[in-house]
């Protein structure tokens, strides 16, 4: 057997957890990869909504093994808060849900830093969760962090070591913070987290591929936020790409088999940094409107623009997708006109190529496509799409040379069709 990877395409939010939750009847063990509870994944069914920051989002289906894997840093106070809603809805993760030795944990003063970064950076802030995600992984590649497996072991005597390099770094910073209660609530964390199975999950997911288990990998966080190749430095801290499967779990290339790329119809952006086809007028405050364009975690409004092809193709690229996924089609249900970014002017040159850096001399260049005023949220086949609709996607396949495999027309579990099959 092969893992499965399922990835966002552009700058996040583009519904990862509403799909995995659509594929998990499919497969036996469903992983997170990388990120940490600074991306959240929504899901709505049985008249219900859920969010997910650090769960796999195939913990509702009943039978099916949960990993967070090694790539993830994780929060105990947030996640406690997450799997006590959780099982108050009457979903028990102890049995589901499992946990790797190797992941990295965020400690009460890795918000510290956050914040104190942020502040320090001023007018040229990220425009980061504040969830401490950036310090955790500058622990973990500085050879300084604090992992699960340690919750086992000298536990005392490691954190310790941790919070006092960390309160040197606040000092040097000048920043006056007080993590008392913090700490105290984190420490039941840590506490509450002994009640799961610690794994060494490479040996773990490993196992499962021998032994027939079909595995589906979730990515937390959009392809153009990868550290390596996102719009840096307005970027997270982890590989979001296909490759960060492969680190994130300790699977080998080989491995991977289909890749699931999502994207919405159009395109969205939370926090700072470059946004070529982001709108800036009563086009984007309705798109924002309708699509409820609102952060699941930190509730922030997401910047809305047309959908831009060219940051498009480089994420397949980059991950080798080799089925699509497109959100949101609903959103666009009452536009005249469509538009979508097929090329870049940069400083008066035509590109196709996404480049180094994306700043104010990267204007879009547009072509426009009737828009199909239908309400498609009832629909059930793509035999009730409209034509119009239908060119849209036909458009985007034909530009992006990749299937568009499923298309979502509302937030609900069952507002999703299937438009290719195994069969097919």
């Amino acid at each position: 057997m092969k893992v499965d990877v399922l990835l966002g395409l552009q700058w996040g939010d583009e519904g990862k957890g509403k799909i995995v939750d659509v594929l998990t009847p499919n497969y036996d063990v469903i992983t997170r990869f990388q990120g940490g509870p600074n991306a959240g994944h929504t899901l709505e069914f049985n008249g219900e909504k859920y969010v997910l920051r650090s769960i796999p989002s195939g913990i509702f289906q009943g039978g099916k093994i949960n990993v967070i894997g090694n790539g993830v840093v994780l929060d105990p106070l947030l996640f406690k808060q997450e799997a006590e809603a959780l099982q108050a809805s009457g979903h028990d993760l102890t049995k589901r849900l499992l946990i790797s030795k190797k992941a990295h944990l965020i400690l009460p003063t890795h918000r510290m830093l956050d914040a104190a970064n942020e502040a320090a950076k001023g007018s040229s802030k990220i425009g980061t969760t504040g969830k401490g995600i950036g310090p955790t992984y500058t622990d973990k590649i500085s050879r300084n962090g604090v992992r699960v497996g340690d919750i086992l072991e000298n536990f005392e005597e490691k954190y310790a070591k941790a919070k006092a390099k960390h309160e040197t770094m606040l000092k040097a910073l000048n920043y006056d913070y007080d993590i008392t209660q913090l700490e105290k609530d984190w420490m039941e964390g840590i506490e509450y987290l002994k009640q799961f199975t610690f794994i060494d999950s490479e040996h773990q997911i490993n196992g499962y591929l021998k032994d027939d288990k079909s595995v589906l990998a979730e990515g937390a966080q959009g392809t153009m936020l990868d550290i390596d190749f996102g719009s840096y430095p307005f970027v997270t801290s982890s590989n979001t790409v296909c490759a960060g499967a492969c680190t994130g779990l300790g699977i080998a290339p080989n491995k991977i088999g289909d890749v699931y790329g999502i994207f919405k119809a159009y395109c969205t952006r939370v926090g700072s940094g470059p946004f070529p086809t982001e709108l800036f007028d009563e086009t984007g405050d309705k798109m924002c409107d309708i699509g409820h364009e609102f952060g699941s975690v930190t509730g922030r409004r997401r910047r809305c623009g047309w959908i831009d092809l060219v940051a498009l193709k480089y994420a397949i690229m980059i991950n080798g997708v080799t089925q699509l996924i497109m959100m949101k089609s609903d959103v666009l249900d009452t536009f005249d006109t469509i538009k979508a970014c097929v090329a870049y002017d940069i400083d008066g040159k035509e590109t196709e190529e996404f480049p180094f850096e994306i700043n104010d001399n990267v204007k879009p260049i547009y072509v426009e496509l009737p828009g199909w005023q239908t309400d498609m949220t009832k629909m059930q086949s793509e035999n009730e799409f409209p034509e119009e609709f239908n060119q849209y996607v036909s458009f985007l396949e034909d530009q992006l040379q990749t299937p568009i495999k499923i298309v979502s027309v509302g937030p609900d579990r069952e507002q999703t069709i299937i438009r290719y099959t195994e069969e097919d």
